[in-house]
């Protein structure tokens, strides 16, 4: 297969798996772009491979690629002609930024980063470009602003996507919760043919961002906290039940046991078990999409449920109950 041309129209769905790499700007644009078609012809199997809008201030320089699935992506991240072009590459001062910002096949980005896309109005192009930069260095002035790299087919009358990195969740949804962001939207709109969208991301806890309008909305408070809890109280008991005498065994004093016991849960929540239940309930936890009364009942109903279902077991499972299994 043939890999298809930088900068053509994006033609991948938004489904696409996709790794984008950041690197540090040089004065060389011309061997830039010479060094990312070499880049481009390590990938034969990419349905899209893009370079970012290069030269302009405050956009970062980047180059993305996407597959038609993960593992055709993976297999190209850690193939030993892509490792020969990058090691090229920081012999010519190439040099990589960020490790690679991996997009998942159902739209799960990194923490902390916000994908948008857009559709640009034809001959409107350059004024696309300069309200990006406007936008980015209106971001720059707000905590925990890392960049924004844009990816656009000049002349094309293509999708284009930009893609906003901040240090933290909070972070980013600081910014695009901002007046200063929504009067900085203002230039940026007139240069398209329709509202842009972002692609809705999903914090470790639950929390899903989108935006409407250019307004962000997220997941209510109280559906984040009725998956938390009922995430939280199998863990507590669990924890309570097997780490709990293992640490007393040990002669743990019970302040340090409950210290390790909430490290533990916290770190299960953060990395493991929310992000694996925000899969299973996202539709519901969608601003948008979950937002009908329906949708929000069948939800709710559903872990009012396992509420239920937990407490039976618990309350019946003796092996379980952690007050049988104190120190002797």
């Amino acid at each position: 297969m043939n890999a298809p041309p930088m900068n053509a129209p994006m033609n991948a769905p938004m489904n696409a798996p996709m790794a984008v790499t950041i690197f540090h700007p040089t004065r060389d644009v011309a061997g830039f772009t010479r060094w990312a078609e070499e880049l481009r012809a390590s990938a034969p199997e990419a349905t899209d491979f893009l370079v970012s809008v290069l030269g302009q201030p405050h956009l970062d320089w980047g180059v993305g690629v996407c597959f038609t699935d993960e593992d055709e992506l993976d297999r190209w991240l850690d193939s030993p002609e892509r490792a020969r072009v990058v090691k090229d590459g920081e012999l010519r001062g190439i040099l990589r930024a960020t490790a690679e910002l991996v997009i998942s096949g159902d739209g799960q980005v990194p923490p902390g980063v916000g994908m948008f896309r857009h559709e640009v109005a034809a001959g409107r192009e350059v004024d696309y470009v300069a309200a990006q930069a406007e936008l980015a260095a209106a971001g720059s002035q707000f905590p925990g602003f890392v960049g924004c790299c844009l990816f656009t087919s000049m002349g094309r009358g293509a999708e284009s996507l930009s893609l906003l990195r901040f240090r933290t969740e909070q972070h980013l949804v600081k910014w695009l919760s901002s007046d200063e962001r929504m009067e900085a939207l203002e230039s940026l709109r007139e240069s398209l043919s329709d509202d842009f969208q972002m692609v809705s991301t999903t914090t470790s806890f639950g929390v899903t961002v989108r935006t409407k309008n250019g307004r962000v909305v997220v997941t209510p408070d109280w559906k984040t906290a009725m998956l938390v809890l009922f995430v939280l109280y199998p863990t507590v008991m669990l924890l309570s039940r097997f780490l709990g005498p293992l640490l007393d065994h040990v002669g743990a004093p019970p302040w340090l046991g409950m210290w390790l016991s909430q490290v533990i849960s916290v770190a299960a929540l953060q990395w493991a078990l929310m992000p694996w239940m925000g899969r299973w309930f996202r539709k519901w936890l969608d601003p948008i999409d979950g937002r009908g009364l329906r949708v929000s009942l069948i939800g709710a109903g559903a872990l009012v449920l396992g509420y239920a279902v937990t407490l039976v077991v618990f309350a019946t499972v003796q092996e379980l109950q952690y007050w049988d299994y104190g120190p002797e």
